[in-house]
């Protein structure tokens, strides 16, 4: 999957924090890998998602689901945006969140 498809799919918005690289020229966006490749993540489109600077360095090496816990807002926003990422990377997320709540 091309950076440009990647980047139509997701409405040229970022999953992780919503903002829009259409509407704000200062939102540089990236591709983002859910699951790092160092980690085992491939580049299937359920893999990849669209991710501003500011959020992709953030996360960093970190898969998706320890990036997520304890961002409540970020999650939400993440599972509300990624209806295609691959089922196991959505339960892990939701198995981090859950496991950050006990």
């Amino acid at each position: 999957m091309q950076r440009l498809d990647v980047f139509r799919r997701d409405d040229f918005t970022c999953v992780y924090c919503g903002s829009d690289g259409r509407e704000d020229p200062e939102v540089e966006l990236s591709v983002d890998h859910v699951e790092p490749r160092v980690k085992g993540g491939d580049n299937s489109s359920g893999n990849l998602v669209t991710a501003c600077i500011s959020c992709n360095r953030a996360k960093g090496g970190l898969a998706a689901w320890a990036y997520l816990e304890g961002r409540d807002e970020e999650r939400a926003h993440f599972l509300a945006r990624t209806p295609y990422l691959w089922p196991r990377l959505r339960t892990a997320i939701r198995e981090a969140a859950e496991k950050a709540r006990r």
